[in-house]
């Protein structure tokens, strides 16, 4: 055999197992990371001046449910929302994108938001959302408001509210203050007023829909940021960080998954990044699989 046929077989055999890497890559990615593995975590959040009537109480955190996103992650969202009923904490935090497009018509996604996040409703579990860029982009912002307005989970629009006290505990338990950022795209982010409403030294946890905007909020204002969009790039693979959605916004400086590291934001601030449930672009999780996030709040 001569060295240019052997070397035509070597390339040829190099193509094949690539080629088939990839098939698996892509039926893993659609069809088995996204589907059937959920990314649920727990940790420990110090909050200064924490009531003791909310020591040990419980936040569920999860986001970007891109209901009308093709072939969507709606058996996810409700494996998700499931587990948080199934947890009853004190209350979950939903930090946006729960739209992707125009089609089906916004009313019917509206519609399939609401069905998802009801049993949180039956619970009795309360609920605070943010809107995020995707739900500007729609223009599905009015009608995801008022379907939850009517729902009873709150849309924060830079602005704050207090938590109700935990179960046991009695309406004069020390408050505990939801504060919502408004989306940064398109542009609606206002980090003052958004903390204006909460008395200087109260208990707060901090949620924004793109974790850029925690750059913005002042020093010791924000001690458990959360935040979504990113979806942990959504398609990580070793080595080729472009084809992520972290290579794709390095210019925004973004922190793409888990706690921000020392040093990013302002004194005392701390920001965790979940990696969503949903897609964009393509209906495949590799390396970033669907996430569900506990906090257990501690004092500070």
């Amino acid at each position: 055999m001569s060295e240019k046929h052997r070397t035509r077989k070597v390339l040829s055999r190099s193509v094949g197992v690539l080629a088939l890497i990839g098939l698996l890559l892509a039926v893993y990615g659609t069809a088995v990371e996204p589907r059937f593995i959920l990314d649920e975590r727990r940790y420990q959040a110090e909050i200064p001046g924490l009531g003791a009537g909310w020591d040990g109480a419980e936040l569920a955190v999860f986001s970007d449910l891109q209901v009308g996103m093709w072939w969507d992650n709606t058996a996810m969202v409700e494996r998700v929302v499931d587990r948080v009923v199934e947890e009853e904490p004190a209350a979950a935090l939903i930090a946006g994108d729960f739209l992707y497009s125009t089609s089906p018509s916004i009313p019917q996604q509206v519609q399939t938001v609401m069905g998802l996040l009801e049993p949180l409703r039956a619970a009795g579990i309360p609920t605070f959302v943010v809107l995020g860029n995707h739900d500007h982009a729609v223009e599905a912002a009015e009608e995801l408001t008022a379907a939850f307005d009517e729902a009873g989970i709150v849309v924060l629009e830079n602005e704050a509210t207090e938590i109700p006290a935990p179960d046991g505990q009695s309406a004069e338990t020390e408050p505990l203050y939801a504060v919502g950022l408004a989306a940064t795209r398109p542009g609606r982010t206002d980090a003052a007023a958004a903390l204006s409403g909460v008395p200087a030294d109260a208990p707060r946890v901090v949620m924004m829909h793109n974790p850029t905007a925690f750059a913005r909020l002042p020093a010791h204002s924000a001690p458990l940021a959360v935040a979504g969009h990113t979806h942990c790039g959504q398609i990580v693979l070793p080595g080729a960080p472009r084809w992520s959605y972290v290579g794709l916004t390095e210019d925004e400086e973004v922190v793409a998954d888990g706690f921000a590291p020392p040093g990013h934001g302002a004194e005392g601030n701390s920001m965790f990044v979940t990696c969503g449930i949903g897609f964009s672009l393509l209906p495949v999780r590799i390396n970033a699989p669907p996430q569900l996030v506990f906090f257990e709040l501690v004092p500070g």
